[in-house]
């Protein structure tokens, strides 16, 4: 076994990057235009935090990058606060809150009112009645009766807002402990945005409620075929026998999905939804003095009222190790799992680090002694935190012809390295560094900083801001003694959990059984007064900003090589990058080789070894092939540039031919292989390409099995020895001037001569669907799930604006026609969609790819409906002018800055694009109406034919009724990944 034992040499490399000064992280008082905020001294977010006077909390950090903002409103309850009668409530109601208030999401309130109160009262007897034939009368009338509330009800209205402000990633999630709505908006909507969410707080309507719940029956099922899902409840009902955690699951057991309770859910709502229990919070371009009173005045409203908080029992020690199996039909994983302490407390914090110093992806324990000499297939640790508790675990997944037990031992002895104090003190400190690299690289994202202020909200009411800032250098005082010691006291030989994921039929498995639901009206083309006020009132003005490749970037040359340079004036982040217009299509070998550096080392240093000099100098290196493509890219900290691009071109131009590698890199991709044939998604991914080019496609266009284990070392480390002799782009984002930059990279990175001729490229002509095809797959599962694909014309940029507005129309998101018809209206499924992919390159085509993922008995329905849009598409003018502003607004607000410029100039030139092609599409959206999508519909999809992709269990479904859609083929994995 190898213990990560630092050499002087490397310690002297790390303490020149690791001495940062100590601050202080103290709570201060702040006021402003009226209002009183605290903030943390030091916070490099600049974060305020407000409470105003009816309890409710805001958080407010200002980041100017872009004009847009992500929001997240937070509620501090979750599925550990559901009724025991109830569980799932938390998460069905979040599902509602997309469905309107008596302001918006109808027609006519009055009329639409006293038929909600009939199937809220409806449901009170259905969930009553014990008798089977009583309880299908009464769904009878449910059904009836919805469908008559229906006609009053406007489907999606605050998804065709949010689109039409141009908004991005509306969703809400659901977790034990808390409920997040999401949004990210441009900055110029926020009056519009603060008036829909006091609305849409203020009074929510759960209407289309049956339809609704059974998008929830299929996320259910969708969770019965998800072995990772299987595995995270076994988890916590093993870990938390008498805790919440573990008595109640997020989505709910299917007796309560069967048996909702619209007068439990209000009575939740009024409960938890409270100011004194939310948290509105904002990362973005604003300025907080107004929005702090706007946010007031929009949610003064609403009234604090007692809280009734979960308290969580103290659970007993695990007396084990106990021994749970979860059975299903993908690979065979172990994790082994402990049961942490508190969040916020010094034990929490020491089992974080733990975690780290095991598994960091780079230079732990488990990565060098583990993943580094490829003992397991994959291997890590993480620590999942709440409130009450933490889950420690430990998973790896087997290598070829190892047993789960094997796996488990060999995890064991990374436990026994730590608790014996097999390692360096250092890399305590490099933990550390490479903590405060991430959070660097964090704070330019709104989205991260949002999600970042959520988890201290919901922990502890964003009170200890302070201490999370500070927990790096927390972490940097903590002694290799004091983690040992917690190591030692944490990681017993009984108080863990052996969970096994085995391969075999879950004889558990209880679908949620299909209602008979009649489809309901959806309304999509009417509009209620309050969304027609919202939508009709001006935006102030936000200017598109264009990239000007010619100002934006510098495009110089160093020797043969082209260069691509953008200064970063922000930080001291760099990324270097070498581009290659040549991937696996043109040498196979390529993508075997790149993994293979990851294994070798040079005469001077091992595997292991260069790995913890990344490690120690904040910087990594990533190789990335793709089809005709490779990029190796050089990340981390500008003061150790030299250091690091130094070491990268000495391990590839000098890495050793090792066959013990070479063997553990066979074995793990025979592996990995044998486990993407048991993996639905990998399966899914297989028909498509299939569908697109035939029997031979991208996707299998690799090496054979045969080939596989033919390989000699010398075969791989001769590609990688030959890459910087092929000709390559060099791409730099960073702080270093220009001049100074080619200087260095002349030095560092040694170009030859002339370049050698690139191999040509594999080749793929796209199949015409000249007739209707199916194409079936076998696979035990609850769920089908159903591809339509399509070839389309050759890429055309002038086409570019009218497909994403079809695109955003038709298929695209929540308020789309697709959403609206296949989910609201007729309830067949939890996740679909339709789209027409661009093509990355001027030589290839459109393509469309829709898709339905439903409960295996609703199939044929779910078929049906899909080709009833693709045949014909309903016209709503309002929803299409909703989608045409979301475009316009969304390319107004987005601003391509950073690295992103270099990237959207590569790939504008390789769709022969000499500018911005934003500005094109900008033009373009203003000119479109709906006549043209509809146009364009009739002419590409309408009456066409399709290859449909089918996966699904053959005990669920007759494959032979498949015929009736079009020439049936089934297909083996086998024979779809060509191994």
């Amino acid at each position: 076994m190898i213990r990560v034992i630092y050499c002087s040499v490397l310690l002297s490399i790390f303490f020149s990057i690791a001495t940062y000064a100590q601050k202080s992280y103290d709570w201060k008082q702040g006021a402003a235009g009226g209002y009183n905020y605290k903030y943390v001294t030091n916070d490099p977010t600049g974060t305020r935090f407000y409470t105003l006077k009816n309890g409710l909390t805001v958080i407010l950090s200002k980041n100017t990058k872009e004009p847009r903002i992500a929001v997240r409103i937070a509620v501090r309850t979750g599925s550990n606060n559901d009724p025991k009668d109830h569980t799932g409530l938390a998460h069905y109601l979040e599902h509602l809150l997309f469905k309107g208030t008596d302001k918006y999401g109808s027609l006519d309130w009055e009329k639409e009112q006293p038929l909600l109160l009939k199937i809220e009262n409806l449901y009170e007897q259905y969930n009553s009645t014990k008798d089977d034939a009583k309880r299908r009368e009464i769904y009878k009338e449910i059904d009836k009766v919805s469908g008559e509330a229906a006609k009053f009800a406007i489907a999606g209205e605050y998804s065709k807002m949010m689109t039409a402000l141009g908004a991005q990633g509306t969703n809400a999630y659901t977790s034990v402990e808390q409920t997040v709505y999401e949004e990210d908006i441009p900055a110029n909507a926020i009056d519009k945005f603060l008036a829909i969410q006091a609305e849409r707080f203020r009074n929510p309507v759960l209407r289309i409620f049956h339809t609704e719940l059974e998008a929830v029956y299929e996320e259910k099922n969708r969770a019965l075929d998800n072995d990772n899902n299987k595995m995270q409840e076994a988890m916590f009902s093993t870990v938390f026998p008498t805790h919440n955690y573990g008595l109640q699951t997020t989505i709910g057991t299917i007796e309560h999905l069967k048996n909702p309770s619209i007068k439990a859910i209000k009575e939740y709502y009024k409960k938890y939804y409270v100011p004194n229990n939310m948290a509105i919070i904002m990362a973005g371009d604003f300025n907080a003095d107004e929005l702090i009173a706007k946010i007031d005045r929009q949610f003064a409203y609403m009234r604090p009222a007692p809280l009734q908080a979960y308290q969580g029992t103290k659970e007993k020690d695990i007396e084990g190790p106990v021994v749970k199996e979860v059975f299903g039909p993908t690979a065979e994983s172990i994790r082994l799992l402990y049961r942490s302490a508190p969040a916020g407390t010094r034990d929490a914090l020491l089992a974080n680090l733990a975690s780290a110093v095991l598994y960091n992806g780079k230079a732990g324990l488990i990565d060098l002694n583990l993943n580094k000499q490829q003992k397991v297939l994959g291997a890590g640790a993480v620590l999942w935190q709440f409130n009450d508790y933490g889950v420690f675990f430990l998973v790896a997944s087997p290598g070829q012809g190892q047993s789960l037990d094997d796996a488990k031992e060999l995890i064991h002895a990374q436990l026994k390295d730590l608790k014996s104090g097999h390692f360096d003190e250092s890399l305590i400190r490099a933990v550390v560094a490479n903590n405060k690299l991430d959070k660097l690289q964090s704070l330019k994202n709104n989205a991260s900083r949002v999600e970042n202020l959520v988890d201290e909200f919901i922990k502890f009411k964003g009170l200890e801001w302070n201490k999370a800032i500070a927990m790096t250098e927390e972490m940097g005082k903590v002694t290799k003694k004091e983690l040992v010691a917690f190591a030692n006291r944490f990681f017993t030989d009984r108080n863990y959990v052996i969970l096994y994921k085995r391969k075999g039929e879950d004889k558990n498995t209880v679908k949620v059984d299909k209602p008979p639901i009649t489809p309901v009206v959806t309304n999509e083309d009417k509009t209620s007064p309050f969304v027609h006020s919202i939508l009709e009132t001006p935006f102030p003005a936000i200017r598109p900003v264009w990239v000007e490749y010619d100002k934006d970037l510098q495009k110089t040359n160093l020797s043969n090589a082209g260069v691509l340079y953008v200064q970063n004036r922000e930080n001291e982040l760099f990324e270097l990058s070498y581009r290659f217009d040549m991937g696996n299509r043109n040498n196979k070998l390529l993508p075997v080789a790149a993994q293979y550096l990851e294994y070798l080392g040079t005469d001077k240093w091992s595997s292991e070894e260069i790995s913890k000099q990344f490690y120690n100098l904040a910087c990594s290196f990533n190789i990335y092939t793709g089809g005709e493509q490779t990029t190796i890219s050089i990340t981390g900290l500008n003061e150790n540039f030299d250091k690091a691009v130094s070491l990268f071109s000495v391990l590839l131009k000098n890495c050793k031919p090792d066959l013990k590698a070479l063997q553990g890199l066979q074995n793990t991709l025979f592996k990995a292989r044998s486990n993407s044939l048991l993996n639905k998604g990998a399966i899914a991914r297989a028909l498509q390409s299939y569908a697109m080019y035939g029997a031979s496609n991208p996707f299998n266009y690799t090496l054979s099995n045969n080939e596989l284990k033919a390989l000699q070392p010398e075969d791989l480390t001769n590609v990688l020895h030959a890459l910087f002799n092929y000709q390559h782009r060099i791409c730099y984002y960073g702080p270093q001037p220009v001049a100074g930059l080619i200087k260095k990279v002349k030095e560092l990175h040694k170009l030859p001569s002339s370049w050698l001729p690139s191999p040509e490229a594999a080749k793929f002509e796209r199949v015409p669907q000249e007739s209707n095809k199916v194409l079936f797959t076998n696979y035990d599962a609850v769920q089908s799930e159903i591809f339509w694909v399509k070839n389309l014309s050759a890429y055309d940029s002038r086409q570019e604006a009218l497909i994403n507005l079809f695109n955003s129309y038709f298929g695209g998101d929540m308020g789309s026609v697709v959403f609206s018809t296949i989910r609201e209206s007729k309830a067949l499924a939890y996740a679909t969609y339709a789209q027409i992919s661009i093509p990355e390159k001027k030589n290839d085509n459109f393509s469309m790819v829709a898709y339905v993922g439903c409960q295996a008995d609703k199939m044929n329905d779910a078929i049906a409906g899909m080709n009833e849009l693709l045949n014909e598409l309903p016209k709503t003018e309002g929803s299409f002018k909703n989608a045409q502003s979301g475009l316009m607004k969304n390319i107004e607000t987005e601003r391509i800055t950073e690295d992103a410029i270099i990237t959207d100039y590569l790939t504008a030139q390789q769709k022969g694009i000499d500018h911005d092609l934003r500005k094109d599409n900008y033009a373009q959206y203003g000119n479109l109406t709906l006549d043209d999508v509809y146009k364009f519909h009739k002419e590409t999809l309408s009456g066409k034919h399709y290859t449909y992709c089918v996966i699904a269990s053959d005990k669920r479904i007759n494959p032979d009724e498949l015929k009736k859609y079009g020439t049936l083929q089934t297909l083996s994995v086998n024979e779809l990944f060509g191994f």
